[in-house]
């Protein structure tokens, strides 16, 4: 009986140790099943999900009450209800920002007179300045042109009444009262000729010589007078617009660090509001060397002319003093070169 008893007591040992295997291995499930539900969520991409998709994680179920008591799994989230989508025109409200900027700093107009409008007063003052020099080097070409045409015009006349004309005090007659420069030469020459009347011929053709070199030199001096204007334009228009693109461009790297914003939006129009003064002094100064070029070897065309006008008159005043001399060599009487002429 005592044996039958121990055996009695000693069954329920391997029972026990059952009970409490499945209960160990019941719970171990559960912990592994939370623990790789939260590695999922942790592991999925970050991504704005629609309200209405938005569900509970699943959790493992205990498997019976015995498993379900050691471990309690998390509630998971509570769906919220789908809300219906914004209209698209109060998306398309915020679309002209950029960066958080508001509409008003933006540019509106990217043309030619736009960008003066919204330049700095610096720049402004640069392109006026620009613009009155453009329109000052258009005027003196017009201007320039018209002179230059009538001043060769006249010469070419001169040379020929002096090439056709017997004698200076009939050459003289030709031009008359006109104050041309090849008509000045040649009332020179007879006024020196006159004024030293019963002199050495030697002396009045070297005194003649010197003064039509001054009127040569005096009428290529009035005619080159608005050439300066050229070549100051062409020389100090292109800086003088790089001096505003470079104060633009100052201009524009302010704004931008007070804006805090890189955006081309914000920062491309000021660099092309400071570019276009470049361009300005880029335009008023190209015609201007174009012009002072042309111009130049037009006045050297003129002064050629006149050059060839004072040699023709030397030749004649040579040749009058000779004719005066001849008849005292021949026992003839003097004529003088008025009455020669006429």
């Amino acid at each position: 009986m005592i044996s039958n008893k121990n055996e009695f007591r000693q069954e329920p040992r391997p029972l026990r140790s059952r009970i409490a295997t499945l209960f160990s291995a019941a719970a171990l499930c559960a912990i592994l099943g939370n623990a790789a539900a939260l590695a999922q969520t942790s592991a999925a991409p970050q991504v704005a999900a629609p309200p209405m998709l938005d569900a509970a994680v699943p959790t493992p179920e205990p498997a019976s009450p015995a498993q379900a008591s050691p471990v309690q799994s998390e509630p998971g989230p509570i769906a919220q209800p789908a809300t219906a989508p914004e209209p698209v025109m109060e998306e398309t409200r915020h679309l002209p920002r950029a960066n958080g900027l508001p509409p008003s700093i933006l540019p509106q107009d990217l043309s030619p007179w736009g960008m003066f409008l919204n330049a700095v007063l610096t720049v402004k003052i640069v392109m006026v300045g620009l613009a009155i020099a453009s329109l000052v080097t258009w005027t003196v070409m017009f201007a320039k042109i018209v002179e230059l045409w009538y001043a060769k015009r006249s010469a070419r006349r001169g040379l020929e009444i002096l090439a056709h004309a017997p004698s200076l005090h009939r050459a003289e007659k030709e031009f008359g009262q006109t104050k041309s420069p090849v008509g000045r030469l040649v009332a020179a020459a007879v006024g020196e000729a006159d004024r030293s009347e019963g002199l050495a011929s030697e002396g009045i053709k070297d005194r003649a010589a010197t003064l039509l070199s001054r009127i040569e030199a005096q009428g290529a001096r009035a005619i080159s007078r608005e050439m300066g204007i050229l070549a100051t334009i062409g020389a100090v228009a292109p800086f003088v617009g790089l001096f505003g693109t470079v104060w633009g461009i100052m201009d524009s790297f302010i704004g931008i660090s007070k804006s805090n914003t890189t955006n081309l939006a914000v920062v491309a129009p000021g660099i092309a509001e400071a570019l276009l003064a470049t361009a300005m002094g880029l335009l008023a100064a190209i015609p201007a060397v174009v012009l002072y070029n042309a111009f130049a070897r037009a006045i050297t065309g003129y002064r050629a002319q006149l050059g060839d006008a004072a040699a023709e008159v030397l030749r004649h005043l040579s040749r009058d003093l000779d004719r005066e001399a001849l008849p005292q060599h021949e026992g003839a009487p003097v004529v003088p070169m008025r009455q020669s002429a006429e």
